[in-house]
């Protein structure tokens, strides 16, 4: 198997993201998304409003689907820490100045 990409999507994968959600008969995914492409293609997408992913069913998907979906949870932990420990980055507020 070629390099797995883990990525968020862009707006020139507007096309590719369209053509997945039909392959796999389903409704195109709502944005943000993340996508896995092996080698130069996309073979899944996650949404990270909905958690909806959509996958090629003429490609090996099963495999990279769980990865993808990890990185999503990890993302969304991420950010429920960064919002609960006040915003700032790396989860600290920022003081103001004296």
């Amino acid at each position: 198997m070629q390099a797995l990409t883990i990525r968020p999507s862009q707006s020139y994968d507007a096309d590719a993201l369209a053509q997945l959600a039909e392959l796999d008969s389903s409704r195109p995914l709502s944005r943000p998304a993340l996508v896995a492409e092996v080698g130069d293609e996309i073979w899944a997408a996650i949404s990270l409003h909905d958690h909806r992913v959509i996958a090629d069913p003429f490609r090996p998907s099963g495999q990279v689907t769980p990865v993808l979906a990890e990185r999503a949870r990890q993302l969304r932990d991420a950010e429920r820490r960064r919002r609960t420990l006040g915003g700032g980055a790396f989860g600290f507020a920022a003081r103001p100045a004296a």
